[in-house]
């Protein structure tokens, strides 16, 4: 299959490193917008839809194939040994961040480095563990948006945004959300979460900057602080934000602290 028409992909500026961004659930590419831009002066640029999200081809959707993470995990390294050049910097948003350690794990050593917006790896709470949430209330979730798809779209899009002061935002990401096609969208819920990924993210040593919003409902700031404690060689940053996308909604502090993380691999560039 055409891995370009499946997901929809989009390649974009020069250099001898690739920035791989990888959105979220309910969203598509277009949610890098306000921050690949900045990227594209010194760095090869690869955004893509996941299959079944955005403009990617819905026929290439199976349910067993995407019963689990490690299906996107498998899209993704086809999509980087195909369209990436030099050193990949994997940029994952939510539940990316996971299908892109688990890429890593599936290819030790070809990506050099991740940049993790609003992870987590597992979102229901466990003995030592804050995800965040009861199994109680991913049930309800999941249960809601099964009996009413678009209803909890418009009514949880503006919640997980958060953004106060940029409507615009909220409206942008409900659209993508009511967009995506509901039997789709209601399968990926499910593995995205009831996923639990904590065996994979623990000791993984390739180089982590770990962006987490000061206030999210979806990744608290525990989830972030667990990460920082079991990834040996993580960054951790801090984002002033409301909501769970600072990428769309605080793109210029992302881009900043992105910059300081990706400063080896834009020496290498220049020289």
């Amino acid at each position: 299959m055409d891995l370009r028409h499946r997901n929809n992909i989009t390649v974009m500026g020069t250099g001898a490193s690739t920035l791989v961004f990888s959105h979220g659930f309910g969203c598509n590419q277009a949610m890098w917008n306000a921050l690949a831009p900045q990227f594209l002066e010194g760095f090869r640029v690869v955004m893509y839809d996941l299959v079944g999200a955005g403009l990617s081809d819905l026929s290439a959707f199976d349910k067993a194939k995407y019963a689990t993470l490690d299906g996107y995990a498998r899209d993704l390294n086809e999509i980087i040994e195909a369209y990436a050049e030099g050193p990949v910097i994997l940029v994952g948003h939510s539940v990316s961040a996971m299908i892109g350690t688990l890429a890593d794990r599936l290819a030790p050593g070809r990506i050099a480095a991740h940049v993790m917006i609003g992870p987590s790896p597992r979102y229901i709470n466990a003995d030592g563990y804050v995800g965040g949430f009861q199994r109680s209330d991913i049930d309800d979730l999941l249960d809601t948006l099964d009996s009413n798809y678009l209803g909890w779209s418009s009514s949880m899009a503006p919640v997980i945004m958060g953004a106060p002061g940029q409507p615009a935002l909220s409206e942008e990401l409900t659209k993508s959300f009511c967009r995506t096609e509901p039997d789709i969208a209601k399968h990926f819920a499910r593995v995205t979460f009831l996923s639990d990924n904590r065996q994979d993210v623990i000791g993984l040593t390739t180089p982590v900057l770990i962006l987490q919003s000061s206030d999210d409902l979806i990744a608290p700031v525990a989830v972030g602080e667990y990460l920082h404690s079991v990834l040996p060689n993580s960054t951790y940053c801090l984002v002033d934000n409301v909501g769970h996308c600072p990428h769309m909604s605080a793109p210029q502090a992302c881009a900043a602290a992105m910059q300081r993380f990706l400063a080896p691999w834009a020496a290498a560039r220049a020289g």
